[in-house]
Protein backbone atom coordinates (compact mmCIF):
# COMPACT_ATOMS: atom_id res chain seq x y z
CA UNK A 1 0.00 0.00 0.00
CA UNK A 2 2.81 2.23 1.21
CA UNK A 3 4.91 1.58 -2.46
CA UNK A 4 1.34 2.12 -4.25
CA UNK A 5 0.76 5.66 -2.60
CA UNK A 6 4.39 6.91 -3.45
CA UNK A 7 3.77 5.50 -7.21
CA UNK A 8 1.14 8.08 -7.20
CA UNK A 9 3.04 10.94 -5.53
CA UNK A 10 5.69 10.64 -8.01
CA UNK A 11 3.16 10.33 -10.65
CA UNK A 12 1.81 13.60 -9.95
CA UNK A 13 5.03 15.72 -9.65
CA UNK A 14 5.79 14.04 -12.95
CA UNK A 15 3.12 14.86 -14.36
CA UNK A 16 3.54 18.58 -13.23
CA UNK A 17 6.68 18.59 -14.04
CA UNK A 18 5.36 17.92 -18.12
CA UNK A 19 2.43 20.58 -18.17
CA UNK A 20 5.07 23.11 -16.92
CA UNK A 21 7.71 22.21 -19.01
CA UNK A 22 4.94 21.54 -22.12
CA UNK A 23 3.98 25.14 -21.88
CA UNK A 24 7.32 26.52 -21.45
CA UNK A 25 8.50 24.91 -24.72
CA UNK A 26 5.04 25.20 -26.98
CA UNK A 27 5.34 28.44 -27.90
CA UNK A 28 8.28 28.50 -30.35
CA UNK A 29 6.66 26.07 -32.89
CA UNK A 30 2.98 27.89 -32.91
CA UNK A 31 4.31 31.04 -32.67
CA UNK A 32 3.60 31.15 -36.34
CA UNK A 33 0.25 30.49 -36.47
CA UNK A 34 -0.01 32.47 -32.89
CA UNK A 35 0.87 35.62 -34.71
CA UNK A 36 -1.46 34.66 -37.50
CA UNK A 37 -4.38 35.57 -34.91
CA UNK A 38 -3.08 39.16 -33.93
CA UNK A 39 -2.47 40.94 -37.25
CA UNK A 40 0.19 43.15 -37.82
CA UNK A 41 2.34 41.21 -35.28
CA UNK A 42 5.33 38.73 -36.06
CA UNK A 43 6.32 35.36 -34.75
CA UNK A 44 9.53 37.08 -33.68
CA UNK A 45 6.63 39.29 -31.30
CA UNK A 46 5.22 36.23 -30.31
CA UNK A 47 8.07 34.87 -28.69
CA UNK A 48 8.07 38.00 -26.27
CA UNK A 49 6.31 36.05 -23.71
CA UNK A 50 8.55 33.04 -23.49
CA UNK A 51 11.10 36.14 -22.90
CA UNK A 52 9.23 37.07 -19.98
CA UNK A 53 8.06 34.00 -18.61
CA UNK A 54 11.58 32.83 -18.20
CA UNK A 55 12.36 36.35 -16.50
CA UNK A 56 9.09 35.76 -14.12
CA UNK A 57 10.38 32.18 -13.57
CA UNK A 58 13.68 33.47 -12.47
CA UNK A 59 12.41 36.07 -10.21
CA UNK A 60 9.57 34.33 -8.23
CA UNK A 61 11.99 31.24 -7.88
CA UNK A 62 13.97 33.93 -6.29
CA UNK A 63 11.39 35.75 -4.08
CA UNK A 64 8.37 33.25 -3.42
CA UNK A 65 9.79 29.51 -3.39
CA UNK A 66 10.60 29.54 0.05
CA UNK A 67 6.73 29.37 0.83
CA UNK A 68 6.91 25.84 0.69
CA UNK A 69 8.85 25.91 3.88
CA UNK A 70 6.22 27.97 5.39
CA UNK A 71 3.19 26.35 3.85
CA UNK A 72 4.35 22.92 2.98
CA UNK A 73 5.24 22.14 -0.36
CA UNK A 74 2.27 20.12 -1.52
CA UNK A 75 -0.04 23.02 -0.57
CA UNK A 76 2.68 25.65 -2.70
CA UNK A 77 2.65 23.09 -5.35
CA UNK A 78 -1.08 23.19 -5.35
CA UNK A 79 -2.02 26.65 -5.13
CA UNK A 80 0.61 26.94 -7.94
CA UNK A 81 -1.03 24.79 -10.26
CA UNK A 82 -4.09 26.74 -9.80
CA UNK A 83 -2.32 30.03 -11.11
CA UNK A 84 -1.13 28.16 -13.78
CA UNK A 85 -4.38 27.02 -14.54
CA UNK A 86 -6.19 30.45 -14.85
CA UNK A 87 -2.83 31.85 -16.54
CA UNK A 88 -3.35 28.91 -19.22
CA UNK A 89 -6.44 29.67 -19.46
CA UNK A 90 -6.03 33.69 -20.36
CA UNK A 91 -3.72 32.82 -22.89
CA UNK A 92 -5.85 30.76 -24.59
CA UNK A 93 -8.77 33.44 -24.52
CA UNK A 94 -6.59 36.15 -25.01
CA UNK A 95 -7.97 38.73 -27.48
CA UNK A 96 -5.00 40.62 -28.28
CA UNK A 97 -1.15 39.49 -27.74
CA UNK A 98 -0.60 42.07 -24.82
CA UNK A 99 -2.59 39.79 -22.97
CA UNK A 100 -1.60 36.50 -23.90
CA UNK A 101 2.63 37.89 -23.00
CA UNK A 102 0.82 39.11 -19.59
CA UNK A 103 -0.60 35.44 -19.40
CA UNK A 104 2.60 33.83 -19.73
CA UNK A 105 3.94 36.47 -17.08
CA UNK A 106 1.66 34.99 -14.94
CA UNK A 107 2.32 31.19 -15.88
CA UNK A 108 6.56 32.34 -14.90
CA UNK A 109 5.19 33.20 -11.39
CA UNK A 110 3.35 29.67 -11.29
CA UNK A 111 5.98 27.98 -12.57
CA UNK A 112 8.87 29.44 -10.23
CA UNK A 113 6.72 28.71 -7.19
CA UNK A 114 5.89 25.26 -8.27
CA UNK A 115 9.35 23.76 -9.98
CA UNK A 116 11.19 23.87 -6.40
CA UNK A 117 7.96 22.72 -4.60
CA UNK A 118 8.11 19.70 -6.63
CA UNK A 119 11.77 18.72 -6.18
CA UNK A 120 11.16 19.81 -2.24
CA UNK A 121 8.30 16.93 -2.08
CA UNK A 122 10.68 14.30 -4.20
CA UNK A 123 13.02 14.56 -1.79
CA UNK A 124 10.03 14.35 1.31
CA UNK A 125 8.81 11.24 -0.30
CA UNK A 126 11.91 9.52 -1.70
CA UNK A 127 12.73 6.26 0.36
CA UNK A 128 16.34 6.19 2.12
CA UNK A 129 18.55 5.20 -0.21
CA UNK A 130 16.36 5.37 -3.43
CA UNK A 131 16.66 9.35 -3.47
CA UNK A 132 18.45 9.51 -6.80
CA UNK A 133 16.37 6.55 -8.37
CA UNK A 134 13.42 8.56 -6.97
CA UNK A 135 14.71 12.00 -8.39
CA UNK A 136 15.21 10.33 -11.63
CA UNK A 137 11.76 9.30 -12.11
CA UNK A 138 10.34 12.47 -11.72
CA UNK A 139 12.92 14.12 -14.21
CA UNK A 140 11.18 11.80 -16.78
CA UNK A 141 8.86 14.92 -16.98
CA UNK A 142 11.07 17.47 -18.93
CA UNK A 143 11.59 14.42 -21.20
CA UNK A 144 7.96 14.21 -21.73
CA UNK A 145 6.93 18.02 -22.29
CA UNK A 146 10.17 17.95 -24.80
CA UNK A 147 9.03 14.59 -26.81
CA UNK A 148 5.79 14.38 -26.20
CA UNK A 149 4.31 18.10 -25.03
CA UNK A 150 6.13 20.05 -28.33
CA UNK A 151 4.90 17.53 -30.53
CA UNK A 152 1.27 17.27 -29.36
CA UNK A 153 1.14 21.50 -29.41
CA UNK A 154 2.33 21.17 -33.06
CA UNK A 155 -0.63 19.51 -33.69
CA UNK A 156 -3.54 20.35 -31.65
CA UNK A 157 -2.52 23.77 -33.13
CA UNK A 158 -3.10 22.41 -36.84
CA UNK A 159 -5.79 20.06 -36.30
CA UNK A 160 -7.82 22.48 -34.43
CA UNK A 161 -6.39 25.81 -33.47
CA UNK A 162 -3.21 27.26 -31.34
CA UNK A 163 -5.81 27.74 -28.39
CA UNK A 164 -6.59 24.10 -27.99
CA UNK A 165 -2.98 24.21 -26.38
CA UNK A 166 -3.24 26.26 -24.07
CA UNK A 167 -6.52 25.08 -23.01
CA UNK A 168 -5.93 21.54 -22.54
CA UNK A 169 -2.44 23.05 -20.82
CA UNK A 170 -5.04 24.77 -18.19
CA UNK A 171 -7.09 21.48 -17.51
CA UNK A 172 -4.34 19.47 -17.09
CA UNK A 173 -2.79 22.35 -14.67
CA UNK A 174 -6.34 22.08 -12.90
CA UNK A 175 -6.48 18.99 -12.57
CA UNK A 176 -3.06 18.24 -11.07
CA UNK A 177 -3.90 20.73 -8.49
CA UNK A 178 -6.99 18.63 -7.54
CA UNK A 179 -4.86 15.23 -7.48
CA UNK A 180 -2.41 16.76 -4.79
CA UNK A 181 -5.12 18.55 -2.87
CA UNK A 182 -6.38 14.98 -2.72
CA UNK A 183 -3.31 13.25 -1.90
CA UNK A 184 -2.12 12.80 2.13
CA UNK A 185 1.20 11.59 3.07
CA UNK A 186 3.74 13.50 1.05
CA UNK A 187 6.21 12.87 4.16
CA UNK A 188 7.95 14.96 6.82
CA UNK A 189 7.49 18.82 6.33
CA UNK A 190 10.87 20.09 6.62
CA UNK A 191 10.79 24.07 8.05
CA UNK A 192 11.34 25.47 11.73
CA UNK A 193 9.13 28.34 12.92
CA UNK A 194 11.17 31.15 11.21
CA UNK A 195 10.17 31.43 7.59
CA UNK A 196 13.27 31.01 5.45
CA UNK A 197 14.42 32.63 2.30
CA UNK A 198 16.36 32.43 -0.46
CA UNK A 199 18.97 35.72 1.01
CA UNK A 200 19.18 33.45 4.61
CA UNK A 201 19.80 30.19 2.46
CA UNK A 202 22.88 31.37 0.70
CA UNK A 203 24.05 31.51 4.05
CA UNK A 204 24.04 27.41 4.01
CA UNK A 205 27.88 25.70 4.35
CA UNK A 206 28.70 24.60 1.12
CA UNK A 207 25.60 25.67 -1.08
CA UNK A 208 28.20 28.70 -3.07
CA UNK A 209 30.22 26.06 -4.40
CA UNK A 210 26.99 24.11 -5.76
CA UNK A 211 25.56 27.28 -7.15
CA UNK A 212 28.34 28.22 -8.81
CA UNK A 213 28.41 24.73 -10.49
CA UNK A 214 24.68 24.64 -11.28
CA UNK A 215 25.19 28.17 -12.73
CA UNK A 216 28.18 26.96 -15.07
CA UNK A 217 26.61 23.31 -16.05
CA UNK A 218 23.18 25.28 -17.34
CA UNK A 219 25.10 27.80 -19.21
CA UNK A 220 27.21 25.20 -20.77
CA UNK A 221 23.71 22.92 -21.82
CA UNK A 222 21.63 25.65 -22.57
CA UNK A 223 24.35 27.76 -24.72
CA UNK A 224 25.07 24.93 -26.93
CA UNK A 225 21.29 23.78 -27.10
CA UNK A 226 20.42 27.41 -28.51
CA UNK A 227 22.64 27.05 -31.10
CA UNK A 228 22.18 23.46 -31.91
CA UNK A 229 19.01 24.13 -34.13
CA UNK A 230 20.73 27.18 -36.32
CA UNK A 231 24.05 25.12 -36.89
CA UNK A 232 22.21 22.21 -38.34
CA UNK A 233 20.08 24.58 -40.11
CA UNK A 234 21.95 27.55 -41.28
CA UNK A 235 25.70 26.00 -41.22
CA UNK A 236 24.92 22.16 -42.42
CA UNK A 237 21.77 23.43 -44.46
CA UNK A 238 19.80 20.37 -43.06
CA UNK A 239 16.10 20.42 -42.91
CA UNK A 240 14.15 21.30 -40.06
CA UNK A 241 12.82 17.90 -39.36
CA UNK A 242 16.77 17.16 -38.96
CA UNK A 243 16.69 19.58 -36.19
CA UNK A 244 13.85 18.54 -34.76
CA UNK A 245 15.08 14.68 -34.61
CA UNK A 246 17.89 16.04 -33.06
CA UNK A 247 16.25 17.48 -30.20
CA UNK A 248 14.18 14.30 -29.96
CA UNK A 249 16.97 12.14 -29.61
CA UNK A 250 18.31 14.11 -26.61
CA UNK A 251 15.51 14.05 -25.16
CA UNK A 252 14.89 10.24 -25.50
CA UNK A 253 18.62 9.82 -23.87
CA UNK A 254 17.48 12.28 -20.81
CA UNK A 255 14.52 9.74 -20.95
CA UNK A 256 16.48 6.45 -20.73
CA UNK A 257 18.84 7.62 -18.22
CA UNK A 258 16.20 7.64 -15.36
CA UNK A 259 16.91 3.60 -14.31
CA UNK A 260 19.96 4.78 -14.22
CA UNK A 261 19.62 6.60 -10.97
CA UNK A 262 19.47 3.27 -8.65
CA UNK A 263 23.09 2.98 -10.04
CA UNK A 264 24.02 6.37 -8.50
CA UNK A 265 21.96 5.08 -5.43
CA UNK A 266 23.90 1.69 -4.75
CA UNK A 267 27.52 2.83 -5.88
CA UNK A 268 27.54 6.46 -4.10
CA UNK A 269 27.16 10.21 -6.10
CA UNK A 270 30.55 11.04 -5.24
CA UNK A 271 32.02 8.24 -7.36
CA UNK A 272 29.00 8.79 -9.94
CA UNK A 273 29.32 12.47 -10.03
CA UNK A 274 33.24 11.82 -11.30
CA UNK A 275 32.22 9.36 -13.98
CA UNK A 276 28.89 11.47 -15.29
CA UNK A 277 30.91 15.13 -15.19
CA UNK A 278 33.80 13.66 -17.31
CA UNK A 279 31.32 11.84 -19.70
CA UNK A 280 29.85 14.77 -20.21
CA UNK A 281 32.89 16.61 -20.88
CA UNK A 282 33.59 14.21 -23.32
CA UNK A 283 30.32 13.74 -24.91
CA UNK A 284 30.79 18.07 -25.37
CA UNK A 285 34.44 17.38 -26.60
CA UNK A 286 33.03 14.88 -29.24
CA UNK A 287 30.70 17.45 -30.32
CA UNK A 288 33.28 19.93 -30.87
CA UNK A 289 35.15 17.53 -33.00
CA UNK A 290 32.07 16.20 -35.21
CA UNK A 291 30.46 19.64 -35.62
CA UNK A 292 30.50 18.93 -39.31
CA UNK A 293 29.39 15.45 -39.11
CA UNK A 294 25.32 15.48 -38.95
CA UNK A 295 25.43 11.76 -38.01
CA UNK A 296 27.82 11.80 -35.31
CA UNK A 297 25.88 14.72 -33.72
CA UNK A 298 22.58 13.08 -33.99
CA UNK A 299 24.36 10.01 -32.13
CA UNK A 300 26.51 12.06 -29.52
CA UNK A 301 23.06 13.89 -28.74
CA UNK A 302 21.33 10.77 -26.98
CA UNK A 303 24.77 10.70 -25.02
CA UNK A 304 24.17 14.35 -24.25
CA UNK A 305 20.78 13.68 -23.15
CA UNK A 306 22.11 10.70 -20.84
CA UNK A 307 24.86 12.52 -19.08
CA UNK A 308 22.98 15.70 -18.45
CA UNK A 309 19.93 13.43 -16.58
CA UNK A 310 22.49 11.91 -14.48
CA UNK A 311 24.28 15.62 -13.69
CA UNK A 312 21.34 17.43 -12.96
CA UNK A 313 20.44 14.27 -10.77
CA UNK A 314 23.55 15.07 -8.74
CA UNK A 315 23.31 18.92 -8.46
CA UNK A 316 19.88 18.59 -7.33
CA UNK A 317 20.74 15.90 -4.98
CA UNK A 318 23.65 17.60 -3.38
CA UNK A 319 21.14 20.84 -3.17
CA UNK A 320 18.85 19.09 -1.73
CA UNK A 321 21.09 17.49 1.25
CA UNK A 322 22.62 20.58 2.60
CA UNK A 323 19.92 21.81 4.52
CA UNK A 324 16.26 20.03 4.68
CA UNK A 325 14.94 22.90 6.70
CA UNK A 326 15.30 25.45 4.03
CA UNK A 327 14.57 22.78 1.06
CA UNK A 328 12.49 25.17 -0.73
CA UNK A 329 14.41 28.28 -0.56
CA UNK A 330 17.46 26.06 -1.78
CA UNK A 331 15.41 25.02 -4.71
CA UNK A 332 14.19 28.40 -5.49
CA UNK A 333 17.70 29.09 -5.91
CA UNK A 334 17.96 26.36 -8.22
CA UNK A 335 15.75 26.85 -9.96
CA UNK A 336 15.67 31.05 -10.03
CA UNK A 337 19.57 30.32 -11.72
CA UNK A 338 18.56 27.64 -14.48
CA UNK A 339 15.90 30.01 -15.69
CA UNK A 340 18.52 33.32 -15.49
CA UNK A 341 21.31 30.47 -17.57
CA UNK A 342 18.27 30.21 -20.22
CA UNK A 343 19.46 34.00 -20.94
CA UNK A 344 23.08 34.02 -20.30
CA UNK A 345 23.54 31.06 -22.55
CA UNK A 346 22.10 32.64 -25.37
CA UNK A 347 24.06 36.21 -24.80
CA UNK A 348 27.02 34.67 -23.90
CA UNK A 349 27.72 32.31 -26.71
CA UNK A 350 25.83 34.51 -29.88
CA UNK A 351 29.15 35.76 -30.60
CA UNK A 352 31.42 32.94 -30.17
CA UNK A 353 28.82 31.00 -32.67
CA UNK A 354 28.87 34.21 -35.00
CA UNK A 355 32.42 34.27 -34.94
CA UNK A 356 34.17 31.11 -34.26
CA UNK A 357 31.00 28.36 -35.22
CA UNK A 358 29.46 25.45 -33.27
CA UNK A 359 32.42 23.71 -32.75
CA UNK A 360 33.86 26.75 -30.63
CA UNK A 361 30.53 26.73 -28.47
CA UNK A 362 31.02 22.96 -27.86
CA UNK A 363 34.33 23.51 -26.51
CA UNK A 364 33.36 26.34 -23.92
CA UNK A 365 30.71 23.96 -23.03
CA UNK A 366 33.10 21.23 -21.86
CA UNK A 367 35.38 24.40 -20.05
CA UNK A 368 32.13 24.91 -18.04
CA UNK A 369 31.50 21.24 -16.85
CA UNK A 370 35.47 21.63 -15.76
CA UNK A 371 34.33 23.04 -12.48
CA UNK A 372 31.88 20.75 -11.73
CA UNK A 373 34.45 17.41 -12.39
CA UNK A 374 36.79 19.62 -10.17
CA UNK A 375 34.86 19.43 -7.51
CA UNK A 376 33.52 15.77 -7.94
CA UNK A 377 36.39 15.09 -7.74
CA UNK A 378 37.73 16.72 -4.42
CA UNK A 379 34.59 15.47 -3.16
CA UNK A 380 36.05 11.94 -3.82
CA UNK A 381 39.48 12.25 -2.47
CA UNK A 382 38.21 14.10 0.94
CA UNK A 383 35.87 10.56 0.92
CA UNK A 384 39.03 8.26 0.38
CA UNK A 385 41.31 10.07 2.42
CA UNK A 386 38.66 10.15 5.48
CA UNK A 387 38.54 6.13 4.91
CA UNK A 388 42.25 5.66 5.22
Amino acid sequence: MERAVMSRHLLLLTAAIAVIGANSLALSPIAAAVAGAFPGRSAADVMTATALYGLATAGSALLLASMSDRIGAEHALGRALLLLAVSLGFAALSPALWVLIAAQALAGLAAGVALPAIYTLTAQVAAKGRESETLSFVLVGWTLSLVVGVGLAALLADLLHWRAVFSVLALAAAGLALGISRCRDWGTRAGGEEPSSCLKALRIPGIHAVLLNVAAYMTAFYGLYTYLGPHLGEVLQLPATFAGLAIAVYGLGFGVAAPLGRLVDRYGATAAACVTFAGLMLMYLGMAVSAALPLALLTLCLGWGVGNHLGLNLLMRQLAELDPMQRGAVMGLYSAITYLCVFAGALLYRPIFTHFGFAACAWASAMLVLPALGWALGQWRRKQAALE
